[in-house]
């Protein structure tokens, strides 16, 4: 062999740098040859070196692997594998490709990216995205650890890392805007929200060009490099700059108690199915990490996204645990929402496993014990795990809480029972002994569907801008529009719209379980009905800073709201609130119009609830009335000594909707009327 070139080792796979030099090591069992190509620029069309491994030196059983001298941090790199094109087989070897390394660090994209190349025959080196040499040992911590919050008193709140800084009004440079620099320039904004912990759209890199052309892959749902942070989202063009600058927004975020949680997507990649581009695994080992039908020759599609990785094969199982540690111990971050994860529960032929490795291997891995881990628990081809989901510490996206909720305050009858269980934390859904309420993860919206400004002015989706002639995204939203479709000047319908949004974020934050609010809810951020908006990446879906200023009453109700919550732990007890075994639990009493006398028969559209908390001088009364006149609720008595004061009332104007505790204004009488569509909390003090 040349000098600078050794044999080198079979782990750890993917590029490890050395003081001498950079150890390549790729897996793939079926292939005849592997060739290492190095390039000096991400739009060069030809590598300035070719590295052919010799079976004999270079490999161990099914691992390629050769260490090369004098290699640094930076350095560009691909593969091509050659072997047989047998789709009976499953194999689609094609060594005309330049593939990514499934364990790339960093990903460069050059100006010249194309997808299209991929997807045909022939040489695509000159529009390929190359793998970066990484050492993620260079970097200053400055002695920071993931933070490992306790899931009682969050709030998670989901943006988009693009688009909540990329619209002009940020504020912020134009080299800033929709980057993780920029994120980290409205901290300050997401710490007087009320917000501990952010839960980050993809950062995974992925292929913006995965869209109905012209249009882009705005969500990030289409991952290209499980390890690397999306270049797209970087305000460097240092190849090694996404890396250092992730880092640098994780560390800036935990200095002021705020957790970071990646929406990871293992269920699928970017190479779609049999007319997908050949990036990285369909030419690496394709039946190793897809699901793929021999009989039916084609991709098993339990995704909606044309392919389904095989999570639960030892080589994708180790290479899932092998990510999700490197996030955690090299990027610092502090859990993990798993994207379509009951696809992670189907075995190698897509059976649905009772006991599925990976996701035992996950809750199971002493790495990943202190992170959140949080699952989305169904698939696109109709396997639904809500309340049954595998293991002990996975918390659950509850989308019943998201349903019924919506229906409740739309006034759907017969909604009042089930809002109640939603309250105290779904114990209908998750009936174990035991179950902390905080792993159920309540939501009225999230990025797939309306925002909470488009669920009250809505009655149907509008999503003719996706170019899928409005085919695209739900149907069945359970909104209502107040009287108009899309936005108007009627001072009466805003105001109602107005109303509705302050209640739904009321029963969002009183409820038990942990609250997640969506990027931009708090001002109406609109994306004018457009309820899939997983291509538009304008200023439909980007965060308009001047909402902030022109919905100021409502962001101020958002922002009391949660401090609020955040303050009463009766909001976030730990398990399911029943009657007291002592004098120091946590308490809850239902009632109607009367004392004691909850009202949950089919015509019933008004609850309320009473909280207590003894030990800790907590005693709150919240009224709900989804009914579209004024009802008169009795008041429970106040404890010796203190008296009932009006905290919240979402039908008054802005300014008076909240009041800070030690404002709020006493409540001399017996009865409350709460008008019609409203909510209404009172404490006693």
């Amino acid at each position: 062999m040349r000098g600078d070139i050794l044999p080198g080792k079979s782990y750890p796979l993917g590029a490890t740098v050395y003081p001498e030099g950079v150890n390549f090591c790729i897996f793939s069992k079926s292939c005849n040859a592997v060739e290492l190509l190095l390039f000096d620029d991400p739009d060069d069309g030809a590598p300035s070196r070719v590295i052919r491994f010799d079976p004999s030196s270079n490999k161990s059983f099914y691992y390629w692997h050769a260490f090369i001298r004098g290699i640094k941090p930076g350095q560009l790199y691909g593969y091509r594998i050659f072997g047989p094109h047998d789709p009976s087989r499953g194999l689609f070897f094609d060594g005309q490709k330049l593939l990514l390394d499934p364990y790339a660090k960093a990903v460069a994209m050059g100006k010249n990216y194309d997808r299209v190349p991929a997807c045909r025959p022939g040489d695509n080196c000159a529009w390929a995205a190359k793998s970066v040499v990484v050492d993620p040992l260079d970097y200053d911590w400055e002695g920071d650890e993931p933070l490992r919050a306790p899931y009682p008193t969050n709030i998670i709140y989901e943006l988009h890392v693009g688009g909540f800084t990329r619209h002009r009004s940020s504020g912020l440079p134009e080299k800033l805007r929709g980057t993780y620099a920029g994120l980290v320039e409205k901290i300050s904004y997401l710490k007087d929200l009320g917000i501990t912990s952010i839960e980050l759209m993809p950062v995974q890199q992925f292929d913006e060009q995965d869209a109905p052309y012209p249009l882009k892959n705005y969500w990030g749902y289409s991952p290209m490099a499980f390890f690397a942070p999306h270049c797209g989202f970087s305000s460097s063009r240092d190849p090694l700059g996404p890396v250092n600058e992730f880092r640098d927004m994780v560390k800036a975020l935990h200095r002021h108690g705020i957790e970071v949680i990646l929406d990871v997507v293992f269920n699928h990649t970017a190479e779609a199915g049999h007319d997908g581009p050949t990036q990285s695994f369909r030419g690496i080992e394709n039946t190793s990490y897809y699901i793929y039908n021999l009989a039916r020759q084609q991709y098993e599609n339990f995704t909606g996204c044309g392919n389904t990785v095989n999570t639960n094969f030892s080589i994708v199982r180790r290479m899932i645990l092998e990510c999700l540690r490197y996030w955690v111990e090299q990027m610092h971050v502090d859990g993990f929402r798993f994207d379509l994860a009951s696809v992670m529960c189907r075995g190698e032929s897509g059976e649905p496993l009772e006991k599925p490795p990976i996701l035992w291997s996950i809750e199971s891995d002493p790495v990943l014990s202190g992170t959140k881990i949080i699952a989305e628990a169904w698939d696109a081809a109709g396997l639904y795990q809500v309340g049954s989901f595998i293991g002990e510490r996975f918390a659950e996206w509850n989308s019943h809480f998201r349903d019924d909720v919506r229906r409740f305050v739309k006034g759907d009858r017969g909604m009042t029972f089930k809002v109640a269980n939603r309250i105290v934390g779904s114990p209908d859904i998750y009936p174990e002994p035991g179950r902390e309420t905080n792993r159920s993860i309540n939501f009225i919206t999230c990025h797939d569907g309306f925002t909470l400004n488009d669920l009250v002015s809505y009655n149907e989706k509008h999503n003719e801008a996706n170019l899928e002639d409005n085919q695209d995204g739900y149907s069945l939203n359970h909104s209502w529009n107040c009287g108009t479709e899309g936005p108007t000047d009627d001072p009466s319908v805003e105001s109602l719209r107005i109303r509705q949004i302050k209640n739904f974020l009321t029963i969002l934050l009183t409820s038990q379980g942990t609250p997640m609010m969506l990027m931009g809810d708090e001002v109406r951020r609109t994306q004018l009905g457009n309820n899939n908006a997983y291509c538009q990446d304008s200023e439909l879906t980007w965060f308009d800073w001047s909402l902030t200023e022109k919905n100021a009453c409502l962001l101020r109700f958002v922002r009391g709201l949660t401090h609020f919550t955040r303050l009463y732990s009766v909001f976030h007890h730990k398990y399911v609130l029943t009657r007291p075994l002592s004098h120091t639990d946590t308490t809850i009493s239902w009632h109607g119009v009367r004392l004691n006398r909850p009202d949950f028969s089919e015509h019933s559209h008004s609850i309320a609830f009473e909280l207590k908390a003894p030990a800790r001088g907590e005693h709150v009364f919240v009224i709900l009335n989804a009914f579209w006149e004024p009802l008169s609720f009795e008041i429970p008595p106040s404890w010796a000594g203190q008296t009932w004061h009006r905290l919240i009332d979402t039908s008054l104007a802005g300014g008076e909707d909240y009041v800070p505790p030690a404002e709020a204004p006493h409540i001399g009488s017996r009865l409350y009327r709460a008008d019609a569509r409203s909510a209404v909390v009172l404490v006693s003090k």
